[in-house]
């Protein structure tokens, strides 16, 4: 009889946790279940509990953690050790074939894989140099980097989330085996149309505004500041356009509420939803008209735009390396990274409905071709064949 072939996937990230890295995890457990892999997965104990084939465990919580930031930090370097140690355990008592690492876990499943005499794949998932911040934290940055670069020399498959970051790996190391396999939507949901009915009557009950909405967090790479920046600018103008906002803690929520107040933006021009969760995200996507994506900087794909181009919205984004590795002209309306381009653009879609549907229908195109599971899953099939030697 036939093994099963069985991968241990080590997250070092919260799962299940409203993030990029989280919803990729979780999609590369599925891609992997239907390709025929037993999963086992390795994760810090912290996040939701969530349905997937994976058999997941986690490390122990001795300091009683809830969250944990994004990037570097002396807590996630506590977790990646304890990752380690359990990682251990695991391949003493069980047989695997690949030993699969995202973000700084790669370089666990390279030392686990060379104990354990299997492959070793690394997923990158960001721009690491995206993370500085104060002293402690460059100072730990620097010490991903180098894993990082040592991590991308030796590992049997690097897998790259998108273009940008696949560029930087092979730079970093030519001779590896790196693929680029993009993120996709963070829900394979399509929502009902009851649903987007309610979600449209509950931010446009009078139904005469046109919706830009924008999605992510307030984290300054993000470009949100923009988002802010041009909101008053745009209700001088017009009265057509009412603000969505999905993201941001409450501290966060509060602070922005009261500058716009301050500008003297009318309360209900802009809505505050907070987090909702991706199965229900895709819901509030298609009701809105605009969606906007004010990526600053980075070279990671932005996941954001991927749920966009699925919901058939129309785009405004700042002409920013990371937005044109997945967007031109023809998918979403370019503009300069400062508030007057930005604002400028929301009026020019508002005022002109015939381009928000040429913009949406050219990015629900890309996400039915390329921007879906079902290529996710081939891809990812195909590269761990790659490095495994299957013809």
């Amino acid at each position: 009889m036939t093994r099963t072939p069985r991968v241990l996937l080590i997250s070092p990230q919260p799962f299940f946790a409203w993030r990029g890295s989280s919803i990729r995890v979780k999609f590369n457990a599925q891609a992997l279940s239907d390709n025929g892999f037993e999963v086992d997965l390795l994760t810090i104990p912290i996040g939701e509990e969530e349905a997937t084939p994976a058999r997941v465990i986690r490390v122990w919580n001795f300091f009683g953690s809830r969250t944990i930031s994004i990037g570097p930090s002396p807590l996630k370097m506590w977790f990646d050790l304890l990752l380690l140690v359990r990682g251990l355990g695991l391949i003493m008592s069980h047989r695997y074939d690949v030993i699969h690492g995202t973000e700084e876990a790669g370089f666990l499943a390279w030392i686990l894989s060379r104990i354990h005499r299997c492959k070793a794949v690394y997923e990158k998932h960001s721009d690491a140099a995206g993370y500085k911040k104060g002293p402690i934290q460059n100072m730990l940055l620097s010490v991903y980097l180098a894993v990082e670069h040592f991590t991308c020399h030796h590992a049997d498959l690097v897998i790259c989330t998108g273009p940008g970051l696949y560029k930087q790996a092979k730079s970093i190391a030519p001779e590896a085996l790196v693929r680029d396999i993009c993120d996709i939507p963070s829900s394979l949901l399509e929502p009902a149309e009851q649903d987007v009915a309610a979600v449209r009557l509950r931010i446009d009950p009078d139904h005469d505004k046109v919706i830009a909405t924008y999605v992510g967090s307030f984290a300054v790479y993000q470009g949100v500041d923009i988002v802010f920046s041009a909101i008053p600018l745009v209700l001088k103008k017009t009265d057509m356009v009412r603000f969505v906002i999905i993201g941001g803690s409450e501290e966060e929520i509060k602070a922005h509420q009261d500058a716009l107040r301050a500008a003297g933006v009318p309360e209900q021009d802009v809505i505050f939803l907070g987090m909702i969760p991706p199965d229900k995200l895709p819901a509030y996507l298609v009701a809105s008209d605009i969606l906007m994506a004010p990526r600053r900087a980075g070279v990671n794909t932005p996941l954001k735009v991927l749920d966009y181009f699925k919901a058939g919205g129309a785009i405004v984004a700042t002409d920013t390396e990371a937005n044109r590795f997945i967007m031109d002209s023809s998918c979403a309306r370019l503009c300069e990274f400062n508030d007057l381009a930005f604002s400028k653009a929301i009026i020019e879609l508002a005022e002109r409905p015939d381009e928000r549907a040429s913009i949406a229908s050219k990015g629900r195109k890309l996400y039915q071709d390329k921007f879906n599971f079902s290529v996710f899953s081939r891809l990812l099939s195909e590269a761990y064949d790659a490095m495994r030697g299957v013809t």
